[in-house]
């Protein structure tokens, strides 16, 4: 499964045409996020997605996850955010 880091300073619109363009070709995609802002520009990217892949006759859900990530040494807590077509 393909997938897509997201950081405070990413941009929602260039994540959604990611999104969108990993939802056409395969369904799905796993987003992942470290921090209130970087959750808050996923979640912006998803609803904008929905919009680029609804006139293809996509359908998104979002399935949210916690996960723990290793950087520098540093366990840290993150979110997983599973796109899917429905």
């Amino acid at each position: 499964m393909e997938v897509l880091k997201v950081s405070a300073n990413s941009q929602p619109v260039r994540v959604a045409g990611a999104i969108a363009g990993v939802v056409r070709t395969h369904h799905r995609v796993e987003i992942q996020a470290i921090g209130a802002g970087a959750i808050n520009q996923a979640v912006k990217a998803i609803a904008i997605s929905r919009g680029y892949v609804a006139p293809g006759g996509f359908d998104l859900v979002c399935i949210p996850s916690f996960i723990d990530i290793a950087i520098d040494g540093e366990e840290r807590t993150g979110i997983r955010l599973i796109v899917e077509t429905r």
